[in-house]
């Protein structure tokens, strides 16, 4: 029986990440027909896993692309060789949900507000008398926001907060006044 292949954790391969782009980047730098021959190398190689990556897809069933797709590596290489099964929207959306969570616990709150063309809406709100200063509607948190999003849907261009809506308070109505009976219907 063949031995489990060894994985990688997740900081080793946002390390080995750093370096690639550092070698990549000394690469382009690099006079000479040697380092023109490695860029295109490592194109062609990035070309074959992205087909390699897109039959994958191809014969996977729904629940394989899910399980694909939530993979945090997995779902950026979909999005590279422009494979993911899901659509960008809704992987925007996700992106905004996850940090949803830690927006409330400092007293804000974000909404998906949708696509508009190649932009990504955001209602980022700061809360009840929370001001900037809680997370909720602070460039920081605008920030995060937009690198998450862009992160999970590169294909979009930008993100940008909306405004969040005023609404008018409900009218107060006091619980006495709807269980009295006006006098006029008592005496009938």
């Amino acid at each position: 029986m063949p031995e489990a292949a060894v994985r990688l954790p997740d900081p080793a391969v946002e390390a080995r990440l750093a370096r690639l782009d550092e070698v990549l980047a000394g690469l382009e730098s690099a006079p000479g027909p040697a380092a023109r021959e490695a860029l295109e190398s490592v194109r062609l190689l990035t070309e074959v896993y992205g087909e390699a990556l897109a039959r994958v897809v191809d014969v996977a069933d729904e629940r394989l692309g899910e399980l694909l797709a939530e993979d945090e590596l997995l779902g950026h290489l979909l999005v590279l060789h422009s494979v993911h099964p899901e659509p960008v929207e809704r992987r925007a959306a996700r992106a905004v949900e996850k940090l949803r969570p830690a927006v409330r616990e400092r007293g804000g709150d974000l909404e998906w507000a949708g696509i508009e063309g190649q932009v990504a809406r955001v209602r980022v709100s700061s809360g009840g008398g929370c001001g900037s200063g809680c997370g909720g509607g602070s460039a920081d948190v605008t920030e995060v926001v937009r690198a998450a999003v862009l992160a999970a849907a590169p294909e979009l261009t930008a993100v940008e907060p909306v405004a969040e809506e005023r609404r008018a308070a409900p009218a107060f109505v006091p619980l006495d006044s709807i269980r009295r009976r006006p006098a006029a219907q008592e005496a009938r």
